[in-house]
């Protein structure tokens, strides 16, 4: 039976009311469902934003030396410093409404569907720029409703708590560009080889394209996909009005240079030094491995590129290339003590092991002048005399006994002054003065230098039988060089986290730790090792490389069976260099034995080339007199070789050499034979004249 149609039109009322109601309530919950959502997105706060980046290494002018990525080169940039057209063109393509939607795009969403259900497949995505932000921070990309649902809380979280400038920024940062590279600057650099901020338009509408699908449209891979998306991006610029038709037409026609400049060349640069620099990073300052390597730190260095060019070319170019031997380098500021060049190796890629830093080795006579500083400090002046001869001391109750040989096993046999044996590296004056001032008094004054490593307080101490690193050995002498004041090792000056804030810099404490005086005798005193008129029973230990030289150098130099060593300073620069076996293998060849002293001239040499030459200055307390070198006397016009000396004030020798003066029958001798008499025929022709 038919309804009737007042019937009909009360049940279409009631279906519309139905429906109305459901529609409401959907409504209503959808609008609970989003408060709600928000309201958690608030109580919970705002997610982390940190994502792994790239800490770049600065050299001391600002050049970059090095990167750690893991592998992925990461730069966080400002929004300000990246290109209003990249932006522009990143929105036109991603995210047509991004600064009106809350998160998610109703319509671009509905629009895909359609799209989807068309083709039977999923072809087109709804994802905002938001949604993607939240997915490259806390998700992966597998597609499970569980990892849709975490998405959408992040995204609301997102939106909830940052502005858009803040996710745009975040999101232009962590975008994959192919190639191992992400965020906007570091594909700008890849890419075009300059900053995200100066690309053009056509620059910026080609790079937009690539995070749709690096491996089908980087230009690497595709060049023409590459531009035929870039065309659309330039076409959806044109339809929002960010660019005018004629400029979309020129950027279309623009003429793009691609560079690939992948950054890994840069480790090649000073690697044993970046080991150090992340050594000091995490042990000194206190960052943990991950903040080093994937923090987006700047870190900037104390190296000098130059001199760091100059070290490693002194090693190939003093130490034969079939020669197995390896050596170490550290240059230090004795002022400040940055860390200027640093060699650890011959070859950091066969082997990684930092010897300048890392290695403990016999310092041998090098250790001397710690010795010599004590010894003067508690009376002993440069014309001190003991006698040099082979000697065996008995020490420790007479418990024991030692026997030190000089060098060839050479001795004066006789008595030398300090300056002396200091030039000529005296072992048996070494082991006198050690015993004289007590066995525990090297010990004591290499604390004070700043040694950590343990010096024994054993006879051969004196010899530098002791280990310790090149890097303590530069910090110790570079006490003498800066004139008497506390000094460390620094490889870092500023740490600057990737929000731009400076979370370390290097604060310079300084203290006197050795008397002034006391070090300017001592630095003149060293100066000796280079001045042939010190030579006596032997050369002085510098002779080898005189001929190298030409600015004025303190110094001193090192050898036992199996170590060579080589520490020289100015008031500038302090350069240690070791060379030595792994193992501990003898060196017995005579040229490998003078590789130290000739990679120390090369550098110091070439690096100062350019310097004003820079020498010790006297200080208040001290005094110069010329002595005679042998016997430390004051030397008379008489005297065949004089050398002008500094003691401290009030300690400088009172008594003239008189080993030179001629006595009276030798006067008259010497009379005679600068005025013999003529033989008679020729005092007859002067007559006649």
């Amino acid at each position: 039976m038919e309804l009737s149609v007042n019937e009909h039109m009360k049940k279409t009322w009631k279906y519309v009311k139905t429906v109305t109601f459901v529609f409401s309530l959907c409504v209503i919950i959808f609008f609970i469902f989003i408060i709600s959502l928000y309201t958690t997105a608030k109580l919970f706060g705002p997610p982390p934003l940190e994502v792994p980046q790239t800490t770049v290494y600065y050299a001391d002018d600002g050049e970059v030396i090095g990167e750690t990525s893991n592998g992925q080169i990461r730069y966080w940039v400002d929004l300000h410093d990246i290109s209003p057209h990249l932006i522009n063109a990143t929105i036109a393509i991603e995210d047509k409404r991004f600064y009106s939607h809350i998160g998610f795009d109703g319509r671009r969403i509905i629009g895909a569907i359609v799209a989807d259900l068309k083709a039977f497949s999923k072809v087109q995505g709804g994802s905002t720029i938001t949604q993607q932000y939240a997915r490259n921070l806390f998700l992966g990309h597998e597609k499970t409703w569980k990892r849709k649902i975490k998405e959408a809380i992040y995204t609301v979280r997102l939106e909830a708590n940052y502005s858009k400038q803040e996710i745009l920024e975040g999101y232009l940062n962590t975008i994959y560009y192919g190639h191992g590279v992400y965020g906007v600057e570091a594909a700008s650099l890849y890419y075009f080889g300059k900053r995200a901020k100066d690309l053009t338009i056509g620059e910026a509408a080609l790079l937009a394209g690539i995070p749709k699908g690096p491996g089908h449209y980087s230009p690497f891979l595709s060049l023409e996909n590459a531009k035929k998306r870039q065309e659309l991006i330039l076409s959806e610029m044109e339809k929002n009005g960010s660019i005018t038709k004629e400029e979309a037409e020129r950027a279309a026609m623009e003429t793009l240079e691609f560079v690939g400049n992948e950054t890994e060349e840069r480790e090649q640069l000073a690697p044993y030094f970046q080991d150090a620099v992340r050594f000091e990073l995490k042990n000194e300052i206190g960052l943990d491995d991950r903040t080093i390597a994937l923090g987006g730190l700047k870190v900037y260095t104390t190296l000098d590129t130059h001199m760091q060019t100059i070290a490693e070319n002194a090693f190939s170019t003093v130490i034969a290339s079939d020669s197995d031997i390896q050596g170490a380098l550290i240059a230090m500021d004795p002022e400040t003590g940055y860390v200027k060049a640093l060699v650890g190796g011959r070859d950091y890629w066969e082997s990684s092991f930092n010897r300048a830093i890392q290695a403990k080795r016999q310092p041998g006579s090098t250790i001397k002048p710690i010795l010599y500083y004590a010894a003067l400090e508690k009376g002993f002046t440069p014309s001190t005399l003991l006698r040099s001869e082979k000697t065996t001391f008995t020490y420790d109750e007479g418990r024991d006994t030692y026997t030190p040989h000089n060098y060839n096993d050479l001795y004066a046999e006789g008595e030398i002054t300090l300056a002396q044996a200091l030039a000529l590296s005296d072992n048996v004056y070494a082991v006198k003065t050690h015993l004289f001032l007590g066995m525990d008094t090297l010990a004591e004054y290499g604390e004070k230098f700043g040694i950590q490593s343990k010096i024994e307080r054993v006879p051969s101490a004196a010899l530098g039988t002791s280990n310790v690193r090149l890097i303590e050995m530069a910090n110790a002498y570079s006490h003498l060089a800066n004139g008497g004041m506390s000094v460390e090792p620094v490889f870092v000056t500023k740490v600057i986290d990737y929000k731009g804030n400076v979370i370390y810099e290097h604060e310079r404490e300084t203290v006197r730790v050795l008397d002034p005086d006391v070090t300017f005798v001592l630095n003149h005193l060293l100066t000796g090792m280079f001045d042939p008129r010190l030579n006596g029973y032997a050369s002085v230990t510098g002779q080898s490389i005189l001929g190298e030289l030409s600015n004025v150098y303190a110094g001193k130099s090192g050898t036992t069976n199996t170590d060579s060593w080589m520490i020289g300073y100015t008031p500038k620069l302090v350069t240690a260099v070791w060379t030595g076996y792994d193992r501990g293998k003898q060196i017995t060849k005579t040229t490998e034995k003078q590789y130290a002293k000739h990679i120390w001239a090369n550098f110091m040499e070439q690096t100062l080339v350019k310097e004003e030459e820079a020498e010790f200055q006297p200080t208040d307390g001290v005094i110069g007199v010329n002595i005679d070198p042998k016997n430390g006397l004051l030397a008379t016009e008489d005297c065949p070789n004089r050398r002008y000396t500094y003691f401290l004030e009030g300690t400088e020798p009172n008594e003239y050499c008189i080993e030179h003066i001629p006595n009276e029958d030798e006067k008259d001798v010497s009379d005679q034979e600068k005025n013999p008499e003529k033989p008679w025929y020729k005092r007859l022709l002067d007559w006649f004249r």
